[in-house]
């Protein structure tokens, strides 16, 4: 018995729903297992993607651009969080935890980058050093959200959305065990993802996209 892992994507369309956009079976989450996963994806008819979030998952963000070059990436906030609060005390979490909260309570991303800046000097100042480290190198990685729709934002900077469906997978696959192979496990994941699409999940509108298009009309009249 191995582990195997799976790969899912959703997306939301040009009319503002959610949609899965594809399952496949990966041998593990490397750059190869992404680079085909991707690949499926554009060779079913994916295009016009804007933003890609996800963790920083290294495989995925190596072959995003080879696939999606005009796509921005935006590194999952929440998950960014926990990577800072890895090398923080429980005494200080707390302090810590709010002073990120501050950086991404900022109106844009210039207030946000500069907010990020004295959090850094805060955090030294605090003796962590570590976590000031990440900080810098990572926080412009979760501020991609900010170039599109405010209205847009609270359901653009985390991949919340997709780790709830991965947590129902991961408990439909856990009450069957083990499966004799990958096409298996991958069979009852399709299943579950399609009764989710079919649910309100996926029959209620999630973002109003008018917004982002008068957005791009703004900026191409701003260019003429």
């Amino acid at each position: 018995m191995k582990n195997v892992a799976v790969l899912v994507a959703i997306g939301v369309d040009q009319d503002g729903y959610r949609q899965v956009l594809g399952v496949c079976e990966g041998t593990k989450e490397d750059k190869e297992s992404w680079r085909s996963f991707l690949r499926h994806l554009k060779e079913r008819g994916l295009k016009g993607v804007q933003l890609v979030t996800s963790d920083k998952c290294l495989g995925l963000v190596e072959v995003l651009g080879e696939f999606y070059p005009e796509a921005a990436w935006q590194r999952c906030m929440v998950h960014w969080y926990r990577n800072v609060g890895s090398s923080v005390p429980k005494a200080k979490m707390k302090e810590v935890m709010a002073m990120l909260k501050a950086i991404h309570a900022q109106e844009d991303r210039e207030a946000a980058q500069k907010k990020a800046v004295d959090v850094i000097v805060k955090l030294e100042a605090m003796k962590l050093a570590k976590a000031a480290r990440i900080v810098e190198e990572g926080v412009g990685e979760t501020l991609s959200y900010m170039a599109f729709p405010r209205e847009h934002w609270i359901r653009l900077r985390t991949n919340n959305p997709l780790e709830r469906i991965m947590r129902e997978i991961r408990r439909r696959t856990r009450v069957v065990g083990a499966f004799p192979d990958g096409n298996s496990a991958l069979m009852l994941v399709a299943a579950r993802l399609r009764h989710v699409a079919g649910s309100k999940w996926g029959t209620r509108k999630y973002l109003d996209m008018s917004r982002l298009r008068e957005q791009q009309q703004e900026k191409t009249h701003e260019n003429i």
